[in-house]
């Protein structure tokens, strides 16, 4: 095996790895916005955060694609874990008030940014160039997704107590960030 297939192969599983990662953390993420929406009372907010929930749903659907291109499927104990993990937060939204739900959610959802970006390289390094367009156009809707809920959380009086996360940067600097230019 000459070192640029290694590589390639080296990338394939690391790429294969963080859309495990991704295609679990989305279930986890829709459980989670489903108890986080029957948390809140303001029907507006309700209808936003079930949006967001059926988003992550086809982020799910699309990084499932993904996996069965690669020849690859969902890491079975990932997918219990984040269904204990997400299972947990949909019922803690219930009890947690209004606050903690949208920092949380906030948190998560800078991180889920940077996941695909990841991705997005990996994708690259593996040459499978017909993935990128897709992992960073999912990254872009997770930044909204963070602007949204950092937005709402910004509008406590605990974000005062509690500071809020650091803002990812700027939603135009996600394809640069990723190595990709167009």
């Amino acid at each position: 095996m000459t070192n640029s297939s290694a590589g390639s192969q080296t990338a394939r599983s690391a790429l294969i790895a963080v859309l495990q990662n991704a295609y679990s953390g989305e279930y986890a993420a829709s459980l989670a916005y489903d108890g986080h929406a029957g948390s809140v009372s303001d029907p507006e907010e309700k209808r936003e955060i079930l949006d967001i929930l059926n988003q992550e749903l086809e982020h799910r659907e699309l990084v499932g694609r993904m996996l069965a291109e690669l020849g690859a499927g969902p890491d079975s104990r990932k997918e219990r874990l984040m269904t204990v993990v997400g299972s947990t937060i949909s019922a803690l939204c219930r009890v947690g008030g209004w606050f903690i739900p949208m920092y949380g959610a906030g948190m998560l959802e800078a991180g889920n940014i940077v996941e695909y970006e990841i991705a997005a390289r990996h994708a690259i390094a593996a040459g499978r160039p017909e993935l990128v367009e897709c992992l960073l156009h999912m990254a872009e809707i997770e930044w909204d997704h963070e602007l949204y809920f950092r937005l709402k959380a910004e509008q406590s009086v605990w974000s005062r107590v509690l500071p809020i996360w650091p803002a990812p940067p700027p939603r135009e600097e996600i394809r640069r960030r990723a190595g990709v230019t167009s």
